[in-house]
Formats: structure tokens, sequence, C-alpha cells
């Protein structure tokens, strides 16, 4: 009897071994944002099922600091150099290494992980989510600049090494969740929908006077504030068209936005049959988040179950231009393409910051963003084909910001 109670408790501690050695290895590239604090939080209801690499952020150093206690990965790294300091003396003693700068975004980027979410926002997080896809590990796309700005280069490299990129946007990870495996061929179109931001019954003359609080308020989703503020001007559904794009390699006639206030139609793919299938869920961005770190299989969450009777009806409507004029300009960019989207990304990035800053009023951002795609005809131009190094993409990015600047001061 002793002999077999011996065994079972060998064979028990054998299990849990295995069990904590078939660990999944996981980086979060932007872990104090709101997709990379949803991430953890998922992560922490599933700490048998992962271990943590690497952890990044850019200036909260204090933030990464607690979540390295927590979490304690082997690596973690602070973009502001600055920053670097504190982040040394908060983690004194603890067994994590530490870095600081882009250099150091990229080695989180690149330390061996079975799974990365790339959720450094903005430009930014070109760099180290291009590294991140060339180990080819299964690499969760939460920066849509990266293909907004570099798309073609982007999504080479991903083939080359045969990396599985996983849309993390709720739209992009609602048709990949539709699409399933089914042939490309079948698409007549596909359909983002958006929430409408919180403007989309304003006047011209109301949106002229709308604040940096009320822009950064989204009346469905809680996230950062460049994109609360894009998701007001309708800029980020319009890169999010470029980002679909690259993603589902469909032509720009082929997809469009449509306006669903209530955000539970998260993505819709009209088939050539007549077939419409539309993906469904709570507006929580856990649910995406959820489906990437199980993929192919599905995780649990906590999250709130759909409850269509008590919803009573959808709603649907076709977006403003005129009233949302970063939309047009964006579709514009992508039926140009070659470096125009970099140039308008670059131009946008601008325009938001200095809208923040107070440089600018709401409704000037548009008015920058389209005075900079006219100023680079030439650029435009010979960047009808492909973007395909990452030093052209770096100087047609420099060049529109500088411009973009130059506007600035201008409409000041």
């Amino acid at each position: 009897m002793a002999k077999e109670t011996v065994a079972r408790e060998t064979m028990t501690r054998e299990t849990l071994a295995r069990k904590k050695m078939t660990r999944e290895t996981l980086s979060i590239l932007g872990a104090t944002g709101s997709v990379g604090s949803s991430t953890l939080a998922i992560v922490e209801q599933q700490t048998e099922r992962f271990e943590i690499v690497a952890l990044t952020a850019q200036n909260n150093a204090t933030q990464l600091a607690d979540l390295c206690r927590r979490f304690k990965p082997q690596f973690a790294a602070i973009g502001n150099e600055t920053q670097f300091p504190k982040l040394k003396e908060a983690l004194q003693g603890c067994d994590i290494e530490l870095a600081a700068g882009t250099e150091g975004l990229i080695e989180a980027a690149t330390r061996p992980a079975a799974r990365i979410m790339a959720a450094i926002s903005g430009f930014a997080g070109l760099a180290p989510s291009l590294a991140a896809v060339k180990q080819g590990s299964i690499v969760m796309l939460a920066n849509k600049e990266c293909l907004v700005s570099a798309g073609a280069l982007f999504m080479a490299t991903a083939a080359q090494a045969k990396c599985r990129m996983l849309p993390v946007d709720s739209e992009h990870n609602a048709i990949y969740q539709i699409l399933d495996g089914r042939p490309l061929s079948d698409i007549k179109r596909l359909i983002l929908t958006a929430s409408g931001g919180p403007f989309r019954h304003f006047t011209q003359a109301e949106l002229a006077k709308v604040t940096v609080p009320m822009a950064t308020k989204h009346p469905i989703w809680p996230m950062g504030a460049k994109i609360s503020i894009d998701s007001a001007t309708l800029m980020n559904k319009g890169l999010e068209l470029i980002e679909a794009q690259y993603l589902f390699a469909q032509p720009p006639a082929c997809l469009d936005v449509l306006v669903h206030p209530q955000s539970i139609i998260h993505g819709l793919v009209y088939l050539h049959d007549g077939a419409v299938l539309a993906q469904m869920a709570t507006p929580d961005m856990r649910i995406p988040i959820a489906y990437c770190l199980g993929w192919p299989h599905r995780l649990p969450t906590d999250c709130a179950p759909l409850d269509l009777e008590h919803i009573g009806k959808l709603e649907f409507e076709a977006p403003d231009i005129a009233r949302f004029p970063c939309l047009q300009l964006a579709k514009t960019a992508m039926q140009l393409g070659g470096g125009a989207p970099t140039i308008l990304n670059a131009a946008n990035e601008i325009a938001v910051a200095a809208f923040q800053a107070e440089k600018i009023g709401f409704m000037q951002i548009p008015v920058l963003v389209g005075t900079v795609l006219d100023k680079l005809p030439q650029l435009i131009g010979t960047a009808n084909g492909a973007v395909d190094s990452i030093e052209q993409v770096l100087a047609l990015d420099s060049e529109a910001r500088r411009i973009a600047e130059e506007e600035v001061a201008k409409l000041g």
C-alpha cells in the first residue's frame, strides 16, 4: 500500500512537472496599455497555461515594475531611456534582465516566445513588431500602424518567416474568425463596423468646439487617448480599412465601413453566393484577446454573454464623410497605395498630438492631414510601387512629420 502511495505521489509530481514545462511562453510588447493590461488580466486567470518571457512599456516605469514583480518575466524593457534608472531601482534585487530604448524593445521582441502580443501603440511599434514577426512565432497584432505604414513589407516579412499573424482589433479579429480558413476567393466584400464615435450627431459648429477631454471619452470602448481621438474623427476606422487590405489581401473596392452604434456586430463578410456572415459579441476587448491567446482553441473568459433580448434592436447607418473627412482621407490614401498610407499615418499622429497639446482644434486634424497629403505628391507618386524596405518607410515617415509640424505652426 505504501509503495502504491509513493508511486501515485511520484506520478503526480511528474504530471505537474510536465504541465509546468509545457506552459506556453508569452511576451507582451506594450504591457501597460489597455490591450496589454487586458492581456495580463486573462493571463492571471490562466497561470497554469502561460509563462511570461518579456514585458515592455514606453514611459510608465512604475507600472512596468509592478507588473514585473507580479508576473516575473525573464526580461523587461522601457522605451523611454530617461525612465530606465527608475525601473532599475524599483526592480533592484529581482532576477530580471533590464534594457531601455528602441533597442531594448527590439530585444524584448526577439526573445524566444511561442506567442508575442504586439501592442505598442503608434509608429513607435513598427520596429519591435517587425522584429517579433521575423521570429516566426505567433504574433498577435494590436498595432494597426505597422500595416498602415509598412503593410507590404510587414506581410512579406511574415510570409518569409512563416509567422502566424492573429489580428487583435475586434473588427479584424471578427473577420478572421468568420473566414476560419475559408478561401479568400469566396469573398465579395468585407465590412468593418464602427460605433460612430461620440460626435456622430454633432453639427459642424459643435464639432469645432470639441475639446480634448470630450474626444478622449469613447462611448463604447475604454481605450487610450490617441486611439480614442482617432475613433472620434473616424480616422481609426480608415486606418483599419488599410490594415484589412493587407491582412485579408483584398482590393480597396471590396472594403467598406458601416456605422453600428451598439458595437455588437464587429465584422461582416459578404460571399459571392449572396450569403452574409457576421461575428457578434459584447464590446469587450478581452474576447478577441482571449481568442488570440488560445488559438486554435478557445479560452474561457468572464466576459458578459450577449443578451440580444435585452438589446432589442441593432442599428446601422452609412458613415457621414462630410462630417468626418478623415475617413475619406484614409480611403484616398488606401486607393493611392505605395507610400500614401505611410504619409497619412505620420501626418495624423502629428495632428492628434497637436490637438492634445491644444495647438489646433478638433476639425483642424483632417485639414492638417489633407494638407500634408497634398504637399507630397512627388513622394506619393514615386512610392506607388511597394515600399519594400524599412529605410524607405522611415524616410517617408520622417519627411511627412517634418511637413506636418510646419503646418501645425501655421494653423496654430
